[in-house]
């Protein structure tokens, strides 16, 4: 049996419509053809990381590692560049 992967906007929609409790999660999970547990999951995920989208100075999801890699390559392709100009100056 093969794994469904649901979208984010998919759990995003059956996480609020599990928060405004107007079915039980039996009902849900019936109507969206999935286990209630797995309802239960994400409604748990989506309530850990809630206080994290009203937090400031944390616009730019990505981490550390990846801006510093960005830095990283941006500074290669600079040295490259200035490398090729100094050999052709030199020919």
């Amino acid at each position: 049996m093969t794994r469904i992967k649901f979208t984010s906007k998919f759990k995003t929609k059956v996480v609020l419509e599990a928060l405004k409790e107007r079915h039980s999660l039996a009902e849900l999970a019936q109507k969206y053809q999935i286990h209630p547990t797995q309802i239960s999951g994400w409604k748990r995920d989506f309530l850990s990381g809630a206080e994290t989208v009203f937090e400031k100075g944390k616009t730019d999801k990505r981490s550390e590692a990846e801006k510093k890699n960005d830095q990283l390559l941006k500074t290669i392709g600079e040295l490259k560049v200035e490398n090729d100009f100094l050999k052709d100056a030199l020919r």
